[in-house]
């Protein structure tokens, strides 16, 4: 039985006694005459009987722990039978619980990454051992303490007030790291209450990323003098006019892909010299839209390019930033989109505010991209065709080029596209990155 219904039926039980009760007292009260000595006597032995019963459920309330209920007919009997089952529910529940939070702590222990439970203010309010050997927590010391007095990285900080980037972020040296990295990232309830700040450590990732890098730049150089000695040699026969006519169209082929190899080896080391800073180091005020204007001229100069080239520039406000990178975005984005859109397409060149920040965008109605392909898109040497961009003379390296170029602008870039219908690629920049025309002059 439910327990409202049980509840009920003690009720009724207990107003049936009470009733029997009364009876009996006017029985007495008709037989001996004293209505009111009955009436007074009977009440008064249920009254006793009632509060006896409640002083023995009050007492095992209290040392139910060790008392075993009491042996109670009636009413009273059914609320003890109730609340001994409520309390041995309660009590499996406890146990089980206790014992799930046992073994978390046991897993926690195992795991090879580091949690933080963080409460609504970044407060700590626990931690597992191995973040506390990764971060330098103690926990006498730091339970309660703000995770960002402990953990100082800027990048940190940022992303922990933000939640920017999603993916979370790479620290190096956080803590009492000495020369490591870790990565943070952030699971927050729905309700926001509480927060698990997840560590990993990434120093080996890392090492080999920056080998790779390394690797990358040293093996552009090294391959930049013998091609250059191969493309003299190229050039010097193919100008040749005694040259075999068998061999010209073979020296030209050479001389072509000689030409090729060198702008990838270019496209290399200019890769390595964006991957080896995170932020610009020149910042100036750089006049986007006569970025936008100068590359509009180039590709209508082009041989073979779409029919109609458009120029949007809504705002006059420049951007803080490096010249060079932001003109290598351009001319990368606007070179893809040459490339993949028919004669009888369009491209639209835009650049405009609004209150998220600074925005230029390349719009065009090229062949499209597939959804399956644009998460890595801007992967080094990843091609949707690699047939077909070669033939194009991509080396899959342009828009890797523009990632890394906008992130250096505190930036984001954004891909739409659907085959058939064009491409968008966006790149999003942040407020402090806009510069005003007036303040500009003034500056000046």
């Amino acid at each position: 039985m439910k327990l409202p219904a049980r509840l009920a039926t003690i009720g009724w039980q207990a107003a049936y006694r009470l009733a029997a009760t009364l009876a009996l007292a006017l029985i007495l009260g008709l037989l001996t005459g004293h209505m009111a000595l009955s009436f007074a006597l009977v009440l008064a032995a249920y009254a006793f009987i009632q509060n006896w019963n409640l002083i023995r459920l009050e007492r095992w309330l209290r040392f139910r722990s060790v008392q075993p209920p009491p042996d109670i007919s009636g009413p009273w009997g059914d609320v003890v039978a109730i609340v001994h089952r409520i309390y041995l529910r309660k009590q499996y529940h406890r146990s089980r619980v206790t014992e799930l939070l046992r073994e978390f702590r046991r897993l926690t222990t195992a795991m090879p990454e580091g949690a933080v439970l963080l409460g609504p203010e970044n407060e700590i309010l626990w931690f597992n051992a191995r973040a506390g050997d990764w971060l330098g927590l103690r926990r006498k010391r730091d339970f309660g303490m703000r995770i960002e007095n402990l953990v100082r990285h800027p990048s940190f900080i940022d992303y922990l007030h933000t939640g920017v980037p999603e993916r979370g972020v790479v620290v190096h040296d956080a803590g009492q790291g000495g020369g490591r990295w870790f990565f943070f990232h952030i699971v927050r309830s729905d309700n926001g209450l509480r927060q698990l700040l997840i560590v990993r450590d990434v120093s080996r990732e890392q090492q080999l990323e920056a080998m790779r890098k390394d690797f990358v730049a040293n093996a552009s150089h090294e391959l930049r003098s013998p091609l250059t000695v191969i493309s003299g040699y190229l050039d010097g026969l193919a100008d040749d006019d005694k040259l075999d006519p068998a061999w010209r169209e073979p020296v030209l082929e050479m001389r072509r892909q000689a030409e090729r190899m060198n702008m990838i080896i270019n496209e290399l080391l200019e890769l390595s010299k964006l991957e080896s800073s995170e932020t610009t180091s020149d910042d100036r005020p750089v006049d986007v839209g006569a970025l936008l204007a100068a590359a509009q001229k180039e590709a209508l100069q082009l041989e073979q390019r779409p029919e109609r080239v458009h120029l949007k520039i809504e705002t006059d406000a420049c951007l803080l930033g490096s010249e060079s990178e932001l003109h290598s975005i351009v001319s990368n984005l606007l070179s893809n989109a040459v490339k993949y859109t028919p004669a009888h397409g369009e491209i639209e060149l835009r650049w405009w505010l609004d209150d998220r920040g600074a925005h230029l965008s390349v719009r065009d109605t090229g062949i499209g991209i597939a959804p399956e392909h644009i998460p890595r898109l801007t992967e080094r040497f990843y091609r949707v065709d690699a047939g077909r961009a070669r033939d194009r003379g991509g080396a899959g390296l342009g828009l890797a080029i523009v990632k890394h170029a906008v992130q250096r602008h505190d930036g984001t870039l954004r891909i739409e596209s659907k085959e058939g219908a064009g491409s968008t690629f966006t790149c999003d920049f942040p407020p402090h990155r806009i510069v005003p025309r007036k303040q500009q002059a003034t500056g000046g």
